[in-house]
């Protein structure tokens, strides 16, 4: 049986390291968190955070820090590489050695695939991955799940759509393994040149009904839950391929009129133009209620693995 205790120290470098039991824990002790957004809690206090963010960020980093302030913690780190040693040629394995001195855990955002892992590898403290280049991003997929939970009352047995961009996307990718712990049924659309990963898509075709799309409304009839994704130009190692791609989607309320009536659609973002603006009044649109479940799913992290929470 799962307990707080089993989260104590932990990274969370891939939402692979953990089990359907784990997560579901976290989903729980998530929303027991929630009225501690509002009053707050000294159950970090004394605790440091060390946020290093080698690439931009806005609702990951905010949402991290202020879970760390909302539960008594302090904040150490930078948002910009430039401002760091690493401007000096300091190697991020230098980087980790040096910052783990003075902080409790680590939260570790990285353009370089592999490089959470291989962080965690080095450090003596926790280690979270808010983003690895275009591998994953597992505590985004976490809060995903407890938006999906929280709108629909279930994840088992849904109908659940990722569209855009499934090849750079990370957030996508963690999702995907996430989801494939549970009963559910997978579209992934996408353009030909965006399509999913052939490695996430090799380890969840076993686990989950899934099936591969160009064109979301031949099956958004059936959804109930639409993740969308951006095109992200900056991943794209030839903008030529860029050019092709952008714009191949946009979620209007034109298209919407084929949905069913209970749909949510999520988004990580930042979006570009991939959900009109005319959609965010409308009951489909749960992307800003994202960011709140953001920061109360960090809160919970932070609280489980710096052994915080009492059984």
């Amino acid at each position: 049986m799962v307990n707080a205790a089993d989260f104590i120290g932990r990274d969370v470098i891939s939402i692979k390291d953990y089990t359907r039991e784990e997560i579901d824990f976290i989903l729980k002790f998530s929303s027991e968190m929630e009225p501690l957004v509002k009053t707050g809690s000294d159950m970090l206090k004394g605790k440091i955070m060390a946020t290093l963010f080698f690439e931009p960020s806005t609702r990951t980093r905010l949402s991290f820090e202020t879970a760390m302030y909302k539960l008594g913690g302090s904040v150490i780190g930078f948002s910009e590489p430039e401002i760091s040693s690493v401007k000096k040629g300091e190697s991020l394995a230098d980087t980790i050695r040096v910052v783990e001195k003075y902080a409790d855990i680590i939260v570790l955002r990285h353009p370089a695939e592999g490089a959470a892992r291989f962080a965690a590898e080095y450090a003596k403290v926790p280690v979270i991955n808010a983003g690895s280049g275009a591998e994953e991003h597992p505590t985004q997929a976490i809060l995903d799940l407890y938006t999906i939970l929280k709108e629909k009352k279930r994840i088992d047995g849904l109908t659940i759509a990722l569209m855009g961009d499934l090849r750079y996307g990370r957030t996508a990718h963690s999702l995907a393994y996430a989801l494939s712990l549970y009963n559910v049924r997978l579209f992934l659309v996408s353009p030909e040149l965006l399509r999913m990963r052939r490695e996430v898509l090799e380890d969840i075709k076993g686990r989950v009904e899934v099936s591969e799309h160009t064109n979301i409304e031949e099956v958004l009839p059936e959804v109930d839950v639409l993740y969308v994704t951006r095109i992200q130009k900056e991943r794209f190692p030839d903008l030529s391929e860029y050019a092709r791609v952008k714009g191949s989607y946009k979620i209007d309320l034109s298209m919407l009129r084929k949905a069913k009536s209970d749909l949510i659609i999520l988004h990580p973002l930042p979006r570009v133009d991939e959900i009109s603006v005319e959609v965010d009044s409308t009951p489909f649109a749960k992307y800003f209620q994202q960011v709140e479940n953001g920061l109360v799913t960090r809160m919970a992290l932070l609280s489980l693995i710096l052994g915080a929470v009492k059984e």
